[in-house]
């Protein structure tokens, strides 16, 4: 199998059609109204990082609508929930604070990428901003947007993504407590471990 390794190689393959003078000025260089909107409308955003070293990751943030603020035109802040505690985003992002943000909103194909520079703060009166049920989050990732632009609607298109009757049956499919029985070689049944998981669910969402 041969590979392409160099920039010009690439443009050999894609030189048809070229960018189009559209698709390079969309990039902008902070928030306008359309994406602080999409923002205050998105209640998922997926993040890309890398430690720096080739080890990258992808993790999903999901809230209420409008979870993630836009402090001003150049600056996002997203509050990190309970989770696992692997940290993986975060150890990034001390050690490479660039990321990649893809912000969607249910029923709408075109998505909007942002991205920038983060950096984790603890500072009380932002985390209070983000408190539910009097729960804040135990850190707060404020990102400095460096390029923010739209993205069109033909992967959403090709996967049919928003539209039920393309979607598998959910209990045709495996539960987590039965892919983790099987990954990790548990003794507990899968019935044991989704119960557990969804007494967690409930008590630590927030």
């Amino acid at each position: 199998m041969d590979f392409v390794t160099t920039s010009d190689e690439l443009r050999t393959i894609y030189k048809t059609p070229r960018p189009t003078d559209g698709s390079i000025r969309k990039e902008l260089k902070g928030l306008d109204g359309h994406c602080r909107s999409f923002i205050g409308k998105s209640p998922f955003v997926l993040i890309g990082s890398s430690d720096g070293a080739g080890n990258a990751d992808v993790t999903p943030k999901g809230d209420r609508p409008g979870f993630t603020a836009v402090l001003d035109d150049r600056t996002i802040a997203i509050p990190d929930r309970p989770g696992n505690n692997r940290l993986d985003t975060l150890e990034n992002i001390i050690r490479n604070p660039s990321v990649g943000l893809l912000f969607l909103i249910p029923g709408m194909n075109e998505t909007l990428r942002v991205n920038g520079d983060a950096r984790i703060t603890v500072d009380a009166g932002l985390r209070e901003r983000f408190a539910i049920d009097g729960k804040a989050p135990q850190s707060v990732v404020v990102v400095s947007v460096r390029a923010a632009y739209m993205h069109c609607a033909k992967a959403f298109m090709r996967s049919d993504l928003w539209k039920p009757e393309t979607w598998y049956d959910r209990a045709t499919l495996p539960t987590l407590g039965q892919i983790m029985r099987d990954q990790l070689a548990l003794a507990d049944t899968a019935g044991d471990i989704d119960r557990e998981l969804d007494e967690d669910y409930r008590k630590t969402l927030w």
